[in-house]
């Protein structure tokens, strides 16, 4: 924690960067309670290779969707839908945070990032939206996604931790007043967008 949230805050390296401070804060963990071995190393490199390389062919199959998508004139057709027969930019907005937050329950903010942002750029520029309101609405809805079941990465991760302690059901109704505030605080940022620009 210190080795990652650290070098950020201290200038040192960037989020990306960080995990680099991140490994080698483990290891040096690893050694000062003596359980460095081999099998330890070949688990964690291995573990590594096939995240990086799901998250690659993600990248590569997204992309090779959008260029398909493009191509067919599939931006084109949402573009002229939303600008030309819809012509209202608040109908815009709220069909796209409720496309990304019900896509949120069943995907990767990963894959959403790679699949739907870029669909919804092209109109987002045609409206003249802010790139930065938007992009800011987008992460409190991609944030959401970690906790909305059934998929949510926190959810899965709070039930490793808690392990039989606590059911999945359990989990998932406790769950509902975070992302009530989650949805409250996409609602407040849509209606008063000054609440970014104030921080910048």
């Amino acid at each position: 924690m210190f080795s990652v949230l650290g070098s950020i805050f201290a200038g040192i390296a960037s989020p990306t960067e960080s995990a680099a401070f991140g490994v080698i804060g483990a290891i040096i963990l690893s050694l000062i309670n003596k359980s460095l071995n081999f099998e330890m190393l070949k688990y964690a490199s291995l573990g590594s290779v096939k995240l990086s390389g799901m998250i690659f062919m993600i990248l590569i199959a997204s992309t090779a969707f959008s260029l398909v998508f493009n191509e067919l004139g599939g931006t084109d057709a949402i573009v002229e839908f939303f600008h030309e027969d819809i012509g209202n930019v608040w109908f815009f907005i709220a069909i796209s945070m409720l496309i990304i937050f019900v896509v949120g329950f069943f995907i990767d903010f990963i894959e959403i990032s790679f699949i739907i942002v870029p669909i919804l750029v092209p109109v987002m520029m045609g409206f003249g939206i802010d790139p930065l309101w938007f992009a800011i609405l987008i992460a409190l809805n991609l944030q959401a996604s970690f906790l909305t079941p059934p998929f949510g990465l926190s959810l899965f991760f709070l039930k490793g931790v808690a392990g039989d302690s606590v059911s999945s059901s359990e989990i998932y109704r406790g769950i509902v007043p975070f992302i009530l505030l989650q949805l409250l605080a996409i609602g407040l940022v849509m209606l008063f967008p000054d609440l970014v620009f104030a921080f910048v």
